[in-house]
């Protein structure tokens, strides 16, 4: 096998286990299948966070954009939510957290139709992202980012 040939077979391993349907566990997501369509789940979702007293600052969808370049991609829409008054306390101390945060969850729509919403998981978000910008979680960020996500992802999904 030719160097470019081991290259070529390392790259799509990779891009294989990087396409692969999020689950949670290592990954640091948190995948649930929805039982609606990928606009209802978004509203659903959407309805949930603003219920809870956060804030929807915008959607990013992906295949929209796709479309406008002439391609095509399964609904792949971002929404990018948070609380200023949980959020900024640690932006504040660390600046650059402002690239991981606010939080996201994702409502995509896979090959067989299936609709699917992921997120980060709080164990993820304490244990890498906030140390990569040098800050750490205590127990209560920890029982935030745990329980609000799940508790409106339970809601846009089921």
């Amino acid at each position: 096998m030719t160097k470019r040939n081991i290259v070529v077979v390392i790259f799509a391993i990779a891009l294989s286990l990087v396409l692969q349907p999020a689950s949670g566990g290592d990954s640091g997501l948190i995948t649930k299948p929805s039982k609606y369509s990928a606009p209802d789940t978004i509203e659903r979702f959407e309805v949930a966070v603003k219920a809870k007293g956060w804030v929807v600052f915008t959607e990013l969808d992906h295949a929209a954009a796709a479309a406008k370049v002439g391609l095509q991609l399964r609904p792949r829409t971002v929404v990018v939510f948070g609380n200023p008054k949980l959020g900024t306390g640690p932006m504040q101390k660390a600046p650059t957290l402002a690239i991981d945060n606010p939080l996201k969850a994702l409502v995509w729509q896979d090959d067989q139709g299936k609709v699917w919403l992921t997120y980060n998981s709080a164990e993820y978000q304490v244990s890498y992202l906030y140390p990569r910008h040098g800050l750490t979680g205590n127990p209560e960020m920890h029982k935030n980012l745990e329980q609000f996500p799940d508790g409106v992802s339970e809601e846009a999904t089921k």
